[in-house]
């Protein structure tokens, strides 16, 4: 009973996995690029990568045995895979739960559901792309608050301003902050970064794994609220190209990636530089 139970992953086996789950990134990086979303692509770039080297670096560590019923639960689970991926309508929510699920099965395959807490950092990490931004709204909506920040920012620089609501009134303009404008996809976005980078550099303290998490949120939100200032502005001298570009061109990507650069400086300055300043005092 236990032999049939039980499934032995021979070493050509692994191959094999390494072979699919190439395959299967590929393929979620090709159905995302085709679908222009280019959010998700950036985010999946970066951790698709960063759950291959967490994997990569314990691949020794592995308990590399499963079940019939993992072996036919992760099957069935990369075939769904398969079948969906082939008729993706476009930029549909699947792009978003393919990458979880398709880790959840090889993990399956490779080590069974009493394994599966070998992958939890993994997991979580592919499991926070799969949150759909359109249902977050829905539960958390900033936009009074973004407001908020925005017209005292505009006053604060010696703006005429006055605000009803989520309504930002200019002598010659009037915006409304939407849920969209509200900053929650960057949060979002440098959330997942802070989870990926404690996982990554495990050497953080406790006080670093409660702080990074705030502070991410804490940045995409100001960096967000400067933006809605500057899309008010523009609105106001009546530039609807220059506007166009900031809220839904090529410069809406800007705000992000000044988002990410000044969260990446924290990381780097306060946290990575500490252990090298430490060894420097130590051997002086």
């Amino acid at each position: 009973m236990t032999q049939l139970s039980k499934v032995k992953v021979l070493p050509g086996f692994n191959f094999w996995i390494v072979g699919i789950a190439v395959g299967l990134i590929a393929l979620h990086l090709t159905l995302t690029l085709k679908a222009n979303n280019l959010d998700l692509l950036s985010t999946s770039l970066v951790f698709w990568a960063a759950v291959s080297s967490l994997v990569w670096d314990k691949k020794n560590q592995l308990r590399t045995e499963s079940g019939i019923f993992s072996t036919f639960l992760g099957a069935s689970l990369l075939t769904s895979v398969l079948l969906k991926s082939a008729s993706v309508p476009g930029n549909d929510i699947f792009l978003r739960f393919s990458p979880f699920i398709s880790a959840l099965s090889l993990a399956l395959l490779v080590s069974g559901a009493k394994g599966l807490k070998q992958y939890w950092q993994e997991l979580l990490l592919l499991g926070f792309i799969s949150i759909p931004q359109g249902l977050v709204h829905r539960f958390l909506d900033l936009s009074l608050l973004t407001a908020k920040f925005s017209a005292s920012l505009l006053s604060g620089l010696g703006f005429s301003v006055a605000r009803q609501g989520i309504f930002i009134t200019l002598p010659t303009a009037k915006v409304e902050v939407a849920s969209g404008c509200s900053g929650v996809n960057g949060m979002l976005q440098l959330l997942g970064l802070s989870l990926l980078f404690l996982f990554m550099f495990p050497q953080t303290n406790r006080k670093q794994k409660i702080f990074l998490p705030f502070l991410a949120v804490f940045i995409a939100f100001i960096v967000n609220g400067i933006r809605v200032a500057i899309l008010t502005l523009l609105v106001a001298n009546s530039n609807s190209e220059a506007f166009d570009y900031w809220h839904l061109g090529t410069g809406s990507q800007i705000f992000p990636l000044i988002g990410v650069f000044i969260f990446g400086l924290f990381c780097w300055f306060f946290i990575l530089r500490k252990p090298a300043k430490t060894q420097l005092k130590s051997e002086g």
